[in-house]
């Protein structure tokens, strides 16, 4: 991509940034349940893997300016769970597809069985049923503002907004970028990352216009896919999670309630300064604490 606010506002983007979105990723597919699941992989050198897998509304390309910046130690791929980003629609979709589709992209891109799944909110569930469901197919897992609410506490509002969000058709590009919002809602002082999320989380539409790079239909066609306190009974690969200080939606009590039911115990780390979407707030405290917990899972 160009190198857009190059000009007099190139102090306030870091080089890091420039660097990373600029490695080059190829983009590729699998079938899954007559579905093409995208993803992208960044070039292998036959170190472990590293999946990387978005929460609901994103796609892989919120990872663009994480992911190179750990391909020194691992290889690394981020994918579209379908329904979003450049995969395929289903009529339906449930943890157990999900599940599958983590697995076969973890196959398709040639990692192996020592392979880290690394999964944000929504993703962090579908990531949980892998767990189950698929144990020999990856060693470990981290989740990443992603957990299980104690029964007692109601879904947080912003949750059941999230739900309901249907996309809008704008007459153009710029106009849909400039109407990209985090959901939940939140701020985030990182206005370059921002920005190259928006530039691309939009798509063409049928009869003109432009519009976000997710179903319509995904709030009313989500089935099954609610975190089940069994699944979280049944993680047996390593486990670690990494949260927002100030999230709104882990709380300690969402820590306290996984503790009790995840049979190990398991490092759990919150960065200072950051919100639900972690890895917007802090990339750089995110990435130190991926490559530390990675390492200290064993």
């Amino acid at each position: 991509m160009a190198r857009w606010d190059k000009g007099d506002s190139a102090p306030s983007i870091p080089d890091w940034f420039w660097q990373a979105i600029e490695t080059e990723a190829e983009t590729r597919s699998v079938e899954v349940d007559e579905c093409d699941v995208m993803y992208r992989l960044y070039p292998k050198s036959g170190k472990p893997g590293l999946l990387l897998i978005h929460g609901m509304y994103a796609h892989s390309r919120w990872w663009d300016f994480i992911a190179p910046q750990l391909l020194d130690e691992y290889d690394v791929a981020a994918m579209d769970l379908t329904g979003m980003g450049d995969s395929d629609y289903r009529y339906k979709y449930d943890s157990n597809t999900y599940a599958e589709e983590i697995a076969a992209v973890i196959a398709d891109a040639g990692f192996g069985t020592d392979t880290t799944v690394v999964a944000h909110s929504f993703g962090g569930y579908q990531a949980v049923r892998a767990a189950n469901l698929y144990s020999d197919r990856f060693a470990k897992l981290i989740l990443v503002d992603s957990g299980i609410r104690h029964p007692d506490d109601p879904p947080p509002e912003h949750a059941m907004m999230m739900m309901g969000v249907r996309s809008k058709v704008y007459p153009n590009k710029e106009g849909a970028i400039q109407r990209f919002r985090l959901q939940p809602p939140q701020s985030c002082d990182n206005e370059y990352i921002l920005k190259h999320i928006a530039q691309n989380s939009v798509m063409p539409v049928d009869g003109g216009g432009w519009s976000w790079k997710y179903d319509d239909d995904l709030p009313s066609a989500i089935q099954e896919t609610e975190r089940n306190p069994e699944d979280y009974r049944g993680i047996g690969v390593p486990l670690g999670l990494i949260y927002g200080n100030d999230s709104e939606l882990f709380s300690q009590r969402t820590l306290d309630y996984m503790r009790e039911l995840v049979p190990q115990e398991f490092p759990a780390v919150g960065i200072e300064g950051a919100q639900h979407h972690v890895f917007l707030d802090q990339p750089l405290a995110f990435i130190d604490a991926l490559r530390d917990m990675v390492k200290g899972l064993g």
